[in-house]
């Protein structure tokens, strides 16, 4: 009698329950960056397509080794090349032209930039480089975001091929070549989880931290090399499902707040690889999978993952606001006919397409070059074009005079300090002199300006306290004082646990301790508090008024010297920057009314807190905002460099009304 479990595979490739996990795979991402709430986990379908994608080109490369004794590496790469990049060129060149119409000049730079480096194969390096958030919420996502898992796909194929030869070609032995690879997975996993807690960017983006995903699928192709599942023909259904069960666990239980990638990938990446492991099993998940249904979108799924972000992202530029689930579940069905058409008449006529399949393997990587070089050439084109646009109205505004409720400046002037294209750059100066303490600092060595003898006014907290030095440095230089600058990025001086990138952030409640130890030790004339009222809180951590409440008052208790609290500034919840591009002579629909950025729980801690204890709080909120809105321009000068952050141009603006705020609280400087 056969042995079934050990029977030949069918080494055509094929396998229906495989394009259904594909589908799952696409399904779950396009869901959840559609908004569905009940799938806050669906971006782990990126982690089932690298299992996957790991499998069958480490399967492919086996039955090369199996027959041939060796790898036809142009042969390989030439296929992999007619596979993946027609449609990734074709979706790439229509979401540049689609900026060009519809997005804002200001934006195109970034369009630009993100273009270059997915036609150069190394999106994902751009985003690690760019300290991307994938899973956080965004005003303006990158368009090429979601091809940073093609490049992490790209950069293994490169690899991955010539160490399976070596390996082979060394030991030819099976036993050697698991053994190889268990190591490279557990080397891999071990620096994802590492670099999940330290860099959460380069865990999430880079190669070396996900190549133990595909890794795995990989295994499980030396597994199954001659067999068509792991474990006997009893023991496999139970084995698939399992895998059903952790790959649906994943995309249910986890949401933007798990720590991610780090230990919970394994959970979707071993569940992946139990459902390919189990093979197509009577009782399994075959059946379920193998659905004329599931096997479409899964034949289609790679189309339609590169059609479904832009699809999602572009009307961002053209409907103000976030759009409501129904359009973007609207747009997620739109995706899927057009992703038929891409796979149709794009994807697969080239992958099959005679003149290339039947010529060499370099005519193909010739084409690849040249249509890396058309692309860039075609993005640098647009960005050209928009780059040489004027980015104000053709007039003037007044200076800029700080009054209580302003009133906005309408349209973008031709003398707007900062220029829009610089708004970014706006910062205070401690970020030059490295007095903006990063992720991992934990030391309380702060920064001095001024004289050695003056005394001293402590700045102490986050960005949002960064943010008033150059009013603070104006004043102080006039009144006599010298100016110590506490301040640590995404680390709020109130007493609150928060994440940094999604990720735990153990450095931030040392350094807070570290900052006021140092104040208590040496008291200063005044402690100046501020906060960004937006921080990123750790799961568990309740975003209300009386968790913010105990917070700032576990700091303002545990400080021994004077204080006073700046309240947090206006947060418009997006960039006005871009919007003021494509607004010229409308600056107020950049706007946002006072009732929505002046709103939150911290912001009522605020006023609470300092109230119990007798601490004064600096609200100079009403020089920003007038009775109804918070305008992007006042005078001629920019007020915000981000969403939520001054611009330094604002900000030494506003140190006349922050002096007269803070004289009454200081004693006259000494001789």
């Amino acid at each position: 009698m056969v042995d079934r479990a050990r029977a030949q595979p069918d080494h055509s490739g094929f396998r229906a329950d495989i394009q259904g996990l594909r589908a799952i795979a696409v399904g779950s991402v396009l869901l959840y960056h559609a908004g569905v709430p009940f799938l806050p986990g669906g971006y782990v379908g990126v982690d089932v397509f690298f299992v996957i994608s790991g499998f069958l080109i480490t399967s492919h490369l086996l039955e090369q080794l199996r027959v041939h004794g060796r790898v036809s590496f142009g042969q390989f790469y030439a296929r992999r090349v007619r596979r993946i990049l027609p449609a990734a060129f074709v979706v790439l060149l229509l979401t540049v032209t689609a900026a060009l119409i519809w997005y804002p000049p200001l934006l195109m730079k970034d369009v630009w930039a993100a273009a270059v480096a997915t036609a150069l194969y190394v999106p994902n390096y751009f985003f690690a480089l760019a300290d991307s958030d994938y899973l956080a919420e965004s005003s303006s996502p990158s368009l090429f975001q979601h091809y940073w898992s093609l490049g992490v796909e790209e950069q293994f194929y490169l690899l991955w091929p010539a160490l399976l030869a070596l390996v082979w070609v060394a030991v030819r032995s099976r036993r050697a070549l698991i053994g190889v690879l268990v190591g490279i997975v557990a080397a891999s996993f071990a620096l994802c989880v590492w670099l999940t807690f330290e860099a959460q960017p380069w865990a999430f983006f880079s190669l070396p931290a996900r190549a133990w995903e595909l890794g795995v699928g990989g295994l499980t192709a030396v597994l199954l090399q001659q067999r068509r599942r792991v474990v006997g023909e009893r023991w496999a259904p139970i084995l698939g499902w399992t895998g059903i069960a952790g790959v649906t666990a994943s995309i249910v239980l986890f949401s933007s707040e798990t720590v991610f990638p780090g230990v919970a990938a394994a959970l979707p990446v071993l569940g992946t690889a139990a459902v390919i492991a189990a093979g197509e099993s009577r009782g399994g998940p075959t059946r379920l999978l193998s659905t004329p249904g599931m096997v479409l979108i899964g034949t289609i799924s790679y189309s339609l993952y590169l059609v479904h972000w832009p699809a999602l992202v572009l009307p961002g530029a053209v409907v103000p606001g976030p759009l409501p689930l129904w359009a973007t579940l609207l747009i997620a069905v739109a995706c899927v006919p057009a992703a038929w058409l891409l796979y149709r008449f794009v994807e697969d006529p080239v992958r099959r397409a005679p003149v290339l399949t039947r010529r060499r393997a370099r005519v193909t990587l010739v084409g690849a070059v040249a249509g890396s070089l058309a692309c860039l050439g075609i993005a640098s084109g647009a960005y050209a074009v928009v780059d040489t646009r004027s980015l104000h109205a053709e007039r003037a505004a007044a200076g800029t005079v700080i009054t209580e409720l302003p009133s906005g400046t309408d349209f973008v002037p031709d003398n707007l300090a900062p220029d829009l294209r610089d708004a970014r750059e706006s910062l205070p100066a401690v970020y030059d002199d490295g007095c903006m303490r990063g992720i991992a600092a934990t030391d309380a060595r702060g920064c001095r300006y001024g004289d050695a003898s003056a005394p001293v006014i402590v700045l102490f907290g986050d960005s949002h306290a960064a943010q008033w030095f150059p009013a603070l440095q104006r004043f102080a230089a006039s009144a006599g004082y010298a100016i110590e600058v506490q301040t640590k990025s995404s680390c709020p001086a109130a007493d609150i646990e928060t994440l940094r990138r999604d990720s735990p952030y153990p450095q931030c409640p040392i350094w807070r301790d570290a900052v006021i130890d140092r104040i208590n030790a040496d008291p200063p004339a005044l402690v100046i508090v501020a906060t960004y009222s937006g921080a990123e809180l750790a799961p568990g951590v309740r975003d209300d008024a009386k968790t913010w409440d105990a917070a700032l008052g576990r700091t303002l208790d545990a400080l021994r010297a004077p204080t006073a609290v700046i309240a947090d500034t206006p947060d418009l919840l997006e960039d006005p920057a871009p919007c003021l591009s494509a607004h010229l002579s409308d600056a107020e629909a950049c706007a946002r009314s006072r009732a929505v950025a002046l709103a939150g729980p911290a912001r009522d801690a605020e006023v609470t807190a300092t109230g119990e204890r007798g601490i004064p709080l600096l609200d100079l909120n009403g020089y920003l905002c007038d009775a109804e809105q918070c305008p992007p321009i006042i005078g001629n000068t920019l007020v915000y460099r981000d969403s939520h952050h001054l611009t330094a141009a604002i900000s030494a603006d506003l140190s006349g009304v922050l002096g007269d705020a803070l004289r009454p609280l200081l004693a006259r400087p000494g001789p």
